[in-house]
């Protein structure tokens, strides 16, 4: 197969993967507590379904989707619903959201799943609907909720082309790899649903080159399978080979347009572990409850991939891997390009969560000395989305939003790959992802702006509508009363001319 090439990236990062790979995933115990941030996925939080003191079993919904762009939360295990506040979740702000707290039983009892042996004897919407109750999000780590993604039902996308990111291109995370391994049957059957759904062509299941040994038993995979529409392709390690628009300039050659989406070319791009998500809810009736993430750095005794429950604290997931050693100094949601320091390890693990890096000194650099710009352009030659990070940066220092939005800021990925260039050390990143949420939060304002503006000019107008009919049934009256003639005077005229003759 033809591959293509983008412009940018960074061929030589260390990898790290061998830390964790080799060991098979392992199954993380039930923690004591689960706690769910309503806030884990791009869009509206969810909103509550319980109360406390409620008791709930695994898989049941807890909380519902807020709206067309939200995703609901399921509980992981049994138990009892000890709180419902403001607790600290994995974002970069280190802020806190509304999460609720389960204090499990230790009897972890499911609810009944509803299994379906032959997904063909579904329809289209029945099969989006699975989904979006599964509470399915991307699992790649943008947590955009799927049932959206994969729904060619309700749009006119002419979707030709499904592909399968397998591809993790940040160093240290290898939790799709391992799935890849251990269950590349069901991501087959998994892969087989969304062909079927998007009424696709074919698939292309990318994963890196220097993954040999997935390579050839995913090939092995897809011949016992005999689907001749599924292909496997190795592509050249290079971050952020991993992004969804760098992967489909790769694969097809093909540039996804600012503004747009990959199915406004045809195209659809879905992480791996979601796709292994979507086989379990269709095929076994299974929410979305836990998840595969690699706990691994210098910083933890025994690296691993975890199937850990969705909420569990990330210290418990440390003590798994046998705890810190005396070189852990950073702890890290995700990768060490993409990811963001956390605050606390009784953090839980959400959605979007697909590793934890406890780095020491020598893995990630805490305190860089940021020095003036010298205009090098540097981070120009590496930003795989052909930005220039350069006038980003003054613009977003000096919070003119406007003009950062018109060198494209929210086309930035954050893959960090122009602060690894920069001989500065400026925190780049850093300025765009805070230059990105004010232009956000700027936007978030004028439409709610708008939104008052149009309610009261309709308010206004339905006064004005309604005061002028009353005006008009008021005129109308009147007109009417002077119209009618007085009772009295007919009744004495009439009285007048009925007297006889012989009275008069």
């Amino acid at each position: 197969m033809k591959l293509w090439s983008f412009k940018g990236g960074l061929p030589a990062l260390a990898e790290h993967k061998n830390d964790s790979s080799p060991v098979a995933i392992e199954t993380a115990p039930v923690p004591s507590t689960l706690v769910y941030p309503l806030r884990q996925h791009i869009g509206n939080p969810a909103k509550p379904l319980v109360a406390v003191g409620e008791h709930v079993l695994r898989g049941q919904k807890i909380a519902e989707a807020d709206g067309f762009v939200s995703a609901p939360i399921h509980a992981s295990s049994s138990g009892v619903i000890s709180d419902i506040s403001e607790q600290l979740f994995p974002h970069p702000s280190g802020l806190s959201c509304q999460s609720i707290s389960i204090k499990t039983d230790g009897l972890d009892q499911e609810v009944e799943a509803h299994s379906h042996a032959d997904f063909r004897q579904l329809s289209i919407l029945e099969l989006v609907n699975i989904v979006h109750d599964a509470g399915i999000v991307g699992l790649g780590g943008a947590a955009f909720p799927s049932y959206i993604k994969i729904d060619n039902h309700s749009h006119d996308w002419n979707i030709h082309t499904l592909i399968l990111n397998g591809a993790e291109c940040e160093p240290y995370i290898s939790c799709d790899n391992s799935l890849l391994m251990e269950r590349a049957q069901c991501v087959t059957e998994g892969i087989e649903i969304l062909l079927h759904m998007l009424g696709a062509k074919k698939a292309i299941l990318a994963i890196e080159d220097h993954a040999e040994l997935t390579f050839a038993h995913l090939t092995k995979t897809l011949s016992d399978h005999n689907n001749e529409a599924i292909q496997v392709v190795q592509i050249p390690t290079i971050y952020p080979t991993g992004g969804e628009k760098q992967l489909i300039q790769t694969l097809t050659g093909r540039e996804v347009p600012s503004g747009k989406i990959p199915a406004n070319i045809g195209i659809v791009c879905i992480n791996v572990g979601t796709v292994y998500a979507i086989q379990q809810a269709v095929v076994k009736g299974k929410v979305l409850t836990s998840r595969v993430v690699t706990v691994t750095g210098d910083g933890v005794s025994t690296p691993k991939n975890l199937e850990a429950r969705i909420g569990t604290p990330i210290s418990q997931l440390i003590d798994v891997c046998h705890g810190y050693t005396q070189q852990a100094e950073r702890l890290i949601a995700g990768g060490p390009m993409m990811g963001f320091a956390l605050s606390s390890d009784e953090i839980p693990l959400i959605k979007a969560s697909n590793c934890v890096l406890v780095a020491s000194k020598e893995e990630v650099v805490t305190h860089k000395q940021a020095m003036p710009c010298i205009r090098c352009g540097e981070c120009a030659s590496v930003c795989p989305v052909s930005l220039l990070p350069q006038q980003l940066y003054w613009h977003s220092r000096s919070d003119q939003l406007d003009k950062a939005a018109s060198f494209n800021l929210l086309d930035c990925i954050e893959c960090g790959s122009c602060d690894i260039a920069c001989p500065s050390h400026i925190p780049l990143v850093q300025h765009f992802r805070y230059a990105k949420s004010m232009l956000k939060a700027q936007q978030h304002e004028k439409q709610q702006s708008d939104t008052a503006r149009i309610r009261f000019e309709a308010r206004e107008a339905r006064i004005a509508r309604d005061k002028a009919e009353r005006a008009e049934k008021s005129r109308k009256k009147k007109a009417a009363l002077k119209s009618k003639p007085v009772k009295d005077d007919v009744d004495t005229t009439v009285a007048k001319t009925t007297i006889p003759s012989s009275e008069t």
